[in-house]
């Protein structure tokens, strides 16, 4: 596990820049509904708001645009903490930022946030268990936890000769390898091979299923508000070519590509 920390650290280090503004509120995910639509945030004026996977900062901006009143971002990625402080700053905003792994606790207090939230994010970490009780203890009682990642479905599905084919075993949880390299959205399964680097920068992640957030949730002491499995209005009436790309509209079109979860501290 530290390796696999040791060398996605490295590789957003080096990537920082290209994910400048990338997949941030109201945006959840890939081709699914906003939070303009699903409106699962409370009001946020007044409140404190920490972002696990802060990246560059635009989510916590928007936070800030809602009157949250104190905004506190983790990253595991330095660089990417970097361009989070400068972005904020020139906003107006004076976030307070840890680089850290989501799997640890810098220094955060606990018992504080009214909100926690993971914007694609929350997939990155190798320990889910540890990760959603850290989570839970930075809350007040009350508080939500709200995240959006890759729908666990999506390992599973391949675009194959103009086809939709579940080709994955979902019970598996193999890790996979995002490239960053001339392709910079290419996702390959690499079951047990764990880290290689094909001419550009890797991540690694491990699959999960829907099962595993859940009953990860609920054994760090949250309920589940809300689950939503959508893909939004525009991508499902429009038409949409044959594509294999990992998050092709096409595949929207049949399944959600993203995944979102409400829960309260209770």
């Amino acid at each position: 596990m530290v390796d696999i920390l040791e060398q996605n650290k490295s590789s957003w280090n080096a990537i920082a820049g290209d994910f400048f503004g990338v997949t941030a509120l109201p945006t959840y995910g890939c081709l699914c509904p906003t939070e303009d639509e699903l409106r699962l945030f409370p009001d946020l004026s007044g409140k404190k708001v920490l972002d696990i996977g802060c990246g560059s900062g635009h989510s916590l901006k928007w936070c800030g645009d809602q009157e949250a009143d104190e905004l506190w971002g983790l990253d595991i990625s330095d660089k990417q903490l970097e361009n989070a402080g400068k972005y904020l700053g020139e906003n107006g905003y004076k976030p307070k930022l840890f680089c850290s792994p989501m799997e640890q606790n810098p220094g955060l207090p606990q018992g504080y946030f009214d909100v926690v939230y993971s914007i694609y994010a929350i997939g990155w970490t190798v320990d889910l268990e540890r990760t959603c009780k850290l989570i839970a203890s930075y809350l007040k009682q009350g508080g939500f936890f709200i995240f959006s990642w890759d729908h666990p479905f999506l390992h599973c599905v391949d675009a194959i000769d103009e086809k939709i084919v579940f080709s994955g075993i979902y019970y598996e949880k193999e890790p996979f390898t995002f490239h960053k390299g001339e392709n910079r959205s290419e996702v390959r399964h690499i079951g047990e091979r764990g880290l290689q680097n094909s001419g550009g920068y890797s991540l690694t992640l491990y699959n999960r299923r829907l099962s595993d957030y859940i009953n990860a949730l609920a054994a760090a002491g949250f309920a589940v508000e809300r689950l939503v499995e959508e893909t939004d209005k525009n991508t499902l009436e429009r038409d949409a070519e044959f594509s294999s790309a990992y998050y092709a509209p096409c595949k929207a079109k049949r399944f959600p590509l993203s995944l979102i979860i409400k829960a309260r501290k209770l």
